[in-house]
């Protein structure tokens, strides 16, 4: 469940669709039932998940997870496919070898994430502090003294849900995130009380998400917001990690008029704990128009969230196409797949 924003973002990189994906995809008269039976099946299988990643002793995760990680990544075929590219973009040098086993290592990060994300409500301040250390919060309470309110501005990376955590229950950080609702309604609302759990303010994402986002920056809070993805495909074009895409326009857009300091910023899994790193704020200045500042500001988004990437690419869960280029090849893809059936 990952923290978003205006692009806003989704509860899960590779999750259930959209309310808005689901009715775009619904299709002919009649589908509509065996849509809310495979919703009902992802609800049950993510609370099922959640109750058996209880039964896990947490120093038997990681090891866990890397099994669980192999299974998901021959599972998943098209996931699998468009890891390797993202993979291949951060890393070009990778011979085949070293990419199938990158792509081994993301889904294993992947399951480490849910399975702990699943076990951290009721973590104890003592706990979500020993298991947690960070470079840069200086950053943080450098804004939040200022009183416009941070941005905190994430890629899909680590373990970023214990660091949400860990800014609420140890820092008491106010902390608010915007979620997009997912089907089946009964799985968005579970997602939406875990991460109340948490501690965290929860702005549904729709029409009145970006003034509520505004509020709470006003208030100054911290607002955290997972921009490595144009959810809406209307963002500002940016070079991200050497190809032409966009990214949402919603953080840089923020920044410029609020005032709030717009940090990058990144959480790693570590052997057995978690290190978070914040980058000083990117220069949100106004220099002339809005639109042409909030596409400088993007870009140097863009360059900060590719360094932050590249510290530990195959904790990088992000599985589906986000440049133009994957669109064209997971097209092809299924073209291959109909000649050859």
């Amino acid at each position: 469940m990952p923290v978003v924003g205006p692009s806003v973002a989704e509860p899960r990189p590779s999750g259930p669709p959209s309310r808005a994906a689901a009715s775009a995809d619904r299709g002919p008269a009649g589908r509509g039932w065996r849509d809310q039976l495979v919703g009902q099946a992802v609800y049950g299988g993510y609370r099922l998940g959640a109750l058996a990643s209880q039964l896990v002793p947490g120093d038997r995760i990681p090891g866990l997870a890397e099994h669980l990680g192999k299974l998901g990544a021959i599972a998943g075929r098209e996931r699998r496919a468009m890891a390797a590219r993202h993979q291949r973009r951060v890393r070009p040098e990778l011979t085949d070898a070293e990419v199938d086993r990158a792509v081994q290592a993301v889904f294993a990060s992947y399951v480490r994430y849910w399975v702990e994300s699943f076990r951290l409500p009721g973590t104890s301040a003592a706990d979500l502090d020993a298991g947690f250390s960070v470079d840069g919060y200086e950053h943080i309470e450098a804004g939040l003294a200022d009183g416009n309110g941070v941005i905190l501005a994430l890629p899909h990376l680590g373990g970023w849900e214990w660091a949400g955590f860990w800014l609420t229950e140890v820092k008491q950080v106010r902390v608010t995130v915007v979620a997009e609702a997912v089907e089946p309604p009964e799985l968005a609302d579970w997602f939406v009380g875990l991460r109340r759990d948490l501690g965290m303010t929860v702005i549904p994402l729709g029409p009145s998400a970006a003034a509520e986002v505004a509020r709470a920056l006003k208030a100054n809070e911290l607002v955290a917001l997972l921009c490595d993805r144009d959810l809406a495909a209307n963002g500002i074009e940016v070079d991200f990690l050497g190809e032409r895409t966009t990214l949402p326009g919603g953080p840089a857009t923020l920044a410029a008029r609020s005032g709030a300091p717009l940090l990058p910023a990144g959480v790693y899994f570590t052997e057995d704990a978690h290190r978070g790193i914040v980058r000083p704020p990117v220069d949100a200045s106004r220099t002339g128009r809005l639109r042409d500042d909030v596409a400088r500001i993007t870009q140097d988004l863009a360059d900060e969230l590719a360094c932050l990437i590249r510290r530990a690419p195959e904790q990088w869960h992000l599985l589906q196409p986000n440049w133009p280029s994957d669109r064209l090849a997971e097209a092809a893809a299924v073209d291959d797949a109909g000649d050859g059936a």
